[in-house]
């Protein structure tokens, strides 16, 4: 599917502050960027840097004042609905150098916590049937309620409280894949029918000898996702750091089907 996507985004900067951006499409092999364009006002020089893993571009800026950044862009997405069940968790001994990093905790992840857990609950399962049950237990599990956590909510609470948003419900996915022993990272997104339009969080993980996208909120098609950048956590996957503070005046996204 062809889809279109517009980002607008105006903040007010009361001092001046380096921001580094991470909203444009990522070229790879199942989403074909097309063409795209990014402006900012009220900024200074743009400095595009390579994305986590060599995927995507983030862009450091100088902001002051009024920032107004736009992105557009066209991509063509060629990703069948994926089966997962039967696909092998890779061992461990045989995991490329570049994945081996998603075993760990991170910040927002703490996959050790959860060890006994994940064995008892879902220890019985093999391959993807594994991960999909997870997602299964995090959708049944956890309410998704607006507003119910924030910048600092980890995996474990999320667990604790049964609630939370995208970010948590992919946190919680990716710490129990990992302590089920099988990479996961966080990935920053649009999706195509999501409602109200966002940046959400998904999942990726290491299932046989590849990335297998998967979203624990089913709130939107993975067919109709479009990544833009992959991480260990909320950490690494921010549309918009911002290395001071700036007042929020209006923030737009919107997704399109084209054919």
């Amino acid at each position: 599917m062809r889809l279109r996507i517009d980002v607008a985004l105006d903040y007010r900067f009361a001092e001046p502050a380096d921001v580094l951006l991470a909203v444009e499409v990522a070229q790879l092999p199942d989403q074909r960027l097309i063409s795209d364009l990014l402006t900012v006002g009220g900024a200074g020089p743009l400095r595009p840097i390579i994305g986590e893993d060599g995927i995507g571009r983030r862009t450091w800026f100088r902001a002051e004042g009024t920032l107004q950044a736009r992105y557009e862009a066209e991509v063509e997405v060629e990703r069948p609905a994926p089966d997962i069940s039967t696909l092998p968790i890779a061992a461990l001994r045989d995991l490329p150098a570049e994945v081996v990093p998603y075993l760990w905790p991170s910040r927002y992840c703490e996959a050790d916590r959860f060890d006994a857990f994940v064995e008892r609950r879902f220890g019985a399962l093999e391959g993807g049937a594994r991960i999909l049950a997870m997602a299964e237990w995090i959708r049944a599990e956890i309410d998704y309620v607006r507003g119910s956590s924030n910048s600092a909510t980890t995996a474990a609470d999320a667990f604790v409280a049964r609630q939370g948003v995208c970010r948590d419900h992919a946190h919680l996915m990716a710490t129990f894949a990992r302590a089920a022993g099988i990479p996961a990272r966080l990935v920053s997104a649009y999706a195509h029918k999501l409602e109200p339009p966002d940046f959400p969080a998904l999942v990726e993980v290491w299932l046989g000898d590849s990335w297998q996208l998967v979203d624990a909120t089913a709130l939107a098609p993975l067919e109709g996702a479009v990544r833009n950048c992959v991480g260990r956590d909320a950490t690494d996957i921010a549309f918009m750091s911002i290395f001071g503070t700036a007042e929020l005046v209006e923030q737009n996204v919107a997704v399109q089907r084209l054919d």
